[in-house]
């Protein structure tokens, strides 16, 4: 089937789109520009199209056969190419697909949150982590309510931001599709993000979850922008993380740290501990956190300016 499903992107392969004009493109016409990190499935470098004479981001991956990785380059695919109509999802401008590889070429952005915190060495603002929130809750309610598909990777490093301000969710090789609107297969995803029920599921017999394990994600992702810090940095382990995750109380913000009663709000909701309590992203979208940052006008673009200059001097 995965095959079958490769063999449908296949058709598309060498066709690439910027700016609503199509070029029928060789693989061989991309030149590479340089090195800009690694996804799910592959690393990504950056590239100029000759033809159309933009600069893209590429993520190049090895078709090696493994059923397991096969599968990742397809759900990677299929979601990026169905998911052109939403603004807060990374766009795909084509694909190369060969014997041994499959290339996925995407817009530039600017950078990813990881790097930029990493970089940053200090908390992002509250009116920031405002617009990233309001941008990656409507990018999983699209996914979800859109496509039957849950991420299952949200963390700073599938946060993008361009150089206009525009912030972006990425990388689905580890995604899923809901059936009755659950996730049924147990795909990996990073320990420090990862859900309580994800880790230790109520019913063994049935570890399926929801969307409302990217709730909890979310809820982990902010507190670190917040903060500047992972809540579980001191860990040694992944396996020490993951029983912190199971063990401890949330991680929440306070009032007294200096954030937003409706900030404090939103990620104490997120990370709500037990799941059939947590809100799912329709109660979310109403949450006067989100209502308050859809409505602010903030330029996000000058704010990641500022912040290149200060990390610059």
């Amino acid at each position: 089937e995965i095959e079958a499903r490769l063999q449908e992107i296949i058709k598309l392969t060498g066709i690439i789109t910027v700016d609503g004009k199509r070029y029928f493109s060789s693989i061989h016409d991309l030149e590479h520009l340089g090195e800009l990190g690694f996804g799910s499935c592959g690393h990504v470098v950056k590239m100029r199209h000759p033809p159309s004479n933009a600069i893209i981001a590429v993520k190049q991956m090895r078709r090696s056969g493994n059923r397991e990785e096969n599968k990742r380059i397809t759900m990677d695919l299929e979601v990026v190419l169905k998911s052109h109509d939403c603004p807060y999802i990374v766009q795909c401008l084509g694909c190369f697909v060969t014997e041994s590889d499959v290339w996925i070429c995407m817009e530039l952005m600017a950078t990813c949150f990881d790097k930029l915190l990493k970089r940053l060495r200090q908390p992002i603002i509250e009116p920031i982590i405002g617009k990233i929130a309001v941008a990656t809750v409507k990018a999983l309610h699209y996914l979800k309510e859109t496509h039957g598909v849950i991420h299952r990777d949200v963390k700073p490093s599938n946060i993008l931001l361009d150089e206009r301000g525009n912030v972006k969710l990425c990388d689905f090789g580890i995604s899923g599709w809901l059936e009755d609107s659950k996730a049924k297969t147990r795909s990996a995803g990073c320990a420090a993000y990862m859900a309580p029920e994800r880790i230790e599921p109520p019913d063994p017999s049935h570890p399926d979850y929801d969307i409302r394990a990217d709730v909890w994600s979310l809820g982990i992702t902010l507190v670190e922008m917040a903060t500047g810090n992972s809540p579980y940095r001191d860990c040694q382990t992944d396996f020490e993380v993951l029983a912190r995750v199971v063990r401890d109380d949330p991680p929440l913000l306070s009032q007294s740290q200096g954030f937003s009663p409706e900030l404090c709000s939103f990620v104490r909701d997120c990370l709500t501990k037990n799941y059939k309590h947590r809100p799912k992203y329709k109660k979310l979208l109403e949450h006067p956190f989100i209502k308050k940052y859809e409505a602010l006008p903030i330029d996000v673009s000058v704010w990641y300016q500022s912040v290149i200059r200060q990390i610059e001097s």
